[in-house]
C-alpha cells in the first residue's frame, strides 16, 4: 500500500475562476436538487452579466463559457516561454482545459467558471452535510454560512440541451473537510496523531484510475467524485480518529472499499450535500455491477493492480 501511495505525480490541476454575484434567483430544473436555472431577481449590480441572458432571461452558462474561452485564447497567445494550448471544447464540460507542454511532464489545467453567490444554500441541501458526529455542529453551521458556488454544467437529463443549466458545487467545503479531517482538531498536524483517512482516499482514487485505463468504455460513468463522496460518507460512519489509525491503513481501506461496494451493489450513493441526488442511478445498474465485480476481484486477490 505504501508503495502505491508514493506513485502520485499530479499532472492535472483544477482552478476555479470565481465570479462574485450578489443575488440570484435559483430554480431547480430537475429532481436532483443539484441543477438550476439562474436569473436575476431585480436589476443586478452586475450589469456586465446582462448580455449573457438567453431569450427567457436565464443566465446562459454556454454563452459565458464561450466568452471566457475567447479571452483565454487571446491571453495564451501572449505566453512566450512555455507552450500552452487551449484544448478543444468537450461537450457539456464546465471546464476550459489548458495543455501546458513543458519538460519534465505535460500538465493539464482545467479552468472552471464558478459563480460565487452570497445567499443561503438552496433547500435541497437542508439535510445534507451530516458531519455533526464527525466534525461537529459548529463546523457544519460555519460551512453552511458560506457562499453558494455554481459551476457552468450541462444537465444531461435535459431533452434539448440549451446550455443554460448550472450545478451546485461544494469543492471549497470538500477541500476544507479534507484538510481538517479529524474529529480532534490536531489530527495529522505536525505535533498531532496521524491518521490514514487521506491515504485511503488516494488508494481508492488510484484503483479506480487504473481500472478506468483498462476498461475505459465500461467505466466511463465513474469518476473520482464517486470515490470522494463515498469517502465523506465513510468519515461520518466511522467518525473517530481512532477508527482511522495510521497503522491500520490496510484494514481501514478495506472497510471503506466495502462501503463503496455496498453502494454499487444497491446502485445507491447519495450526494454528500444533496441527499436526494443519487450519484449511482439504477439505470446504470449494469456498469455499477461491472465495477463492483472488478473491485471484488481486487479485494479478494490482495489487489494485483497495486503490484503492477
Amino acid at each position: 500500500y505504501s508503495r502505491v501511495l508514493q506513485v502520485f505525480e499530479p499532472n492535472e490541476f483544477d482552478i476555479m475562476l470565481l465570479m462574485p454575484v450578489a443575488r440570484l434567483q435559483l430554480d431547480e430544473c430537475d429532481d436532483t436538487g443539484a441543477y438550476y436555472y439562474l436569473s436575476f431577481k431585480r436589476n443586478p449590480k452586475e450589469k456586465y452579466l446582462l448580455k449573457f441572458l438567453d431569450e427567457d432571461g436565464k443566465l446562459s452558462a454556454f454563452k459565458m463559457l464561450q466568452a471566457l474561452r475567447e479571452i483565454i485564447k487571446q491571453e495564451v497567445k501572449n505566453i512566450k516561454d512555455v507552450e500552452v494550448t487551449v484544448k478543444r471544447r468537450k461537450a457539456g464540460s464546465p471546464a476550459i482545459t489548458l495543455q501546458i507542454k513543458n519538460p519534465p511532464a505535460e500538465i493539464s489545467v482545467d479552468i472552471i467558471l464558478t459563480l460565487e453567490v452570497q445567499q443561503s444554500w438552496p433547500p435541497s441541501t437542508q439535510d445534507g452535510l451530516k458531519i455533526e458526529q464527525w466534525l461537529g455542529r459548529k463546523v457544519r453551521t460555519e460551512f453552511r454560512n458560506r457562499s453558494v458556488y455554481l459551476v457552468a454544467k450541462q444537465n444531461k437529463k435535459e431533452k434539448v440541451p440549451r446550455g443554460n443549466t448550472w450545478r451546485l458545487s461544494f469543492s471549497h467545503i470538500e477541500k476544507d473537510m479534507l484538510n481538517n479531517h479529524g474529529s480532534s482538531k490536531t489530527c495529522c498536524e505536525s505535533d498531532g496523531p496521524k491518521c490514514c483517512r487521506k491515504g485511503c482516499l488516494k488508494l481508492l482514487k488510484y484503483l479506480l484510475e487504473q481500472l478506468k485505463m483498462q476498461y475505459t468504455k465500461q467505466l466511463d460513468k465513474f469518476c473520482s467524485y464517486h470515490v470522494k463522496t463515498a469517502f465523506f460518507h465513510s468519515c461520518v460512519m466511522w467518525p473517530k480518529d481512532t477508527d482511522w489509525q495510521l497503522g491500520d491503513l490496510e484494514h481501514c481501506f478495506q472497510k471503506y472499499l466495502g462501503y463503496f461496494l455496498d453502494c454499487l451493489q444497491k446502485s445507491q450513493l447519495p450526494h454528500f450535500f444533496i441527499p436526494q441526488y443519487n450519484l449511482l442511478s439504477p439505470e446504470d445498474k449494469a456498469s455499477n455491477y461491472f465495477l463492483s465485480k472488478l473491485l471484488n476481484y481486487e479485494l479478494n486477490n490482495r489487489f494485483p493492480i497495486f503490484q503492477e
